[in-house]
């Protein structure tokens, strides 16, 4: 069964491909929100679904009802699309990936996405992620990209992966483009695990602005950085609020921190931060 619906077969131009996923390699939903924000700035438009009864538990990702005329019913299924747009300062077109890390059936699923990729002719890809690391808030967030593709580290200054060890479906996808010939890089941003509750406009500013640089793109940042600004103000007003989160965040400004500093431990500052940020209104 072909799982793939195609609702426009563009022609493009030397097109690469930039993927991000929900879920275990989307820390504070900054890869997503980068992602969803690029796909918004280059005007990408959907040309193609992957049926999701395949890929994923529902019980986990749930489908969504809502009302369609105040009277009819209708469901929405969770499930990935891709969408395609130009590059702006660029002589090349992006393809946007955008889906709920699946549950099901990874091999496939790749299989699937590999498939569109060299059909479309996608020369490279991109995969956004995001991971909680001991970082304070304070300090700019740190971007990281690496690569299995030695020309390419080269090129583009990535460092080769060495990691060993569980991954996600970005791992897997990556070693599927490479086995047909498309290099992959990856790109994660480090999120303070204390306030990784809520979304991080910051580390998706970070993203966004390293990709776009990546890809030598141009991308207008100015109502993600105004959020990301708000964002880590508020953030600062909930740690200035508590002496011991005061002392927590200095503790891993100065790289001297401990699990639990000074009886307040991380989990107890990100409950705080979220439910300062939900007082506040805040929405992804």
């Amino acid at each position: 069964m072909d799982v793939v619906t195609w609702h426009d077969r563009p022609s493009l131009r030397r097109p690469v491909l930039v993927a991000a996923f929900e879920g275990w390699n989307d820390a504070a939903d900054a890869a997503t929100t980068a992602a969803r924000y690029l796909a918004s700035a280059w005007r990408a438009e959907i040309f193609a679904t992957i049926d999701p009864e395949e890929f994923y538990d529902f019980t986990e990702v749930r489908p969504t009802v809502s009302l369609a005329d105040d009277m009819t019913r209708q469901i929405e299924w969770p499930g990935p699309e891709l969408s395609f747009g130009h590059l702006p300062g660029a002589d090349r077109d992006v393809v946007m990936l955008l889906a709920p890390e699946p549950q099901l059936k990874w091999r496939t699923f790749c299989g699937a996405i590999v498939g569109i990729a060299m059909e479309l002719g996608c020369e490279s890809a991109v995969s956004l992620g995001a991971l909680l690391n001991d970082t304070p808030h304070t300090r700019p967030t740190r971007v990281s990209g690496t690569t299995n593709e030695e020309a390419m580290a080269d090129v583009l200054g990535l460092t080769r992966s060495a990691y060993e060890g569980p991954t996600g479906i970005v791992g897997v996808l990556n070693e599927a483009l490479s086995v047909v010939g498309i290099p992959s890089a990856s790109l994660w941003a480090s999120v303070p695990h204390y306030v990784s509750r809520t979304p991080s406009p910051m580390a998706a500013l970070a993203l966004v602005e390293r990709c776009a640089t990546l890809l030598h793109a141009t991308v207008d940042t100015a109502d993600l950085a105004e959020a990301a600004e708000e964002y880590r103000q508020e953030v600062d007003d909930v740690v200035a609020a508590d002496p011991e989160a005061t002392a927590y965040v200095r503790g891993l400004e100065s790289a001297e921190h401990e699990p639990e500093l000074h009886g307040m431990s991380a989990d107890a500052i990100a409950i705080e931060a979220e439910r300062f940020l939900r007082g506040q209104g805040r929405r992804d």
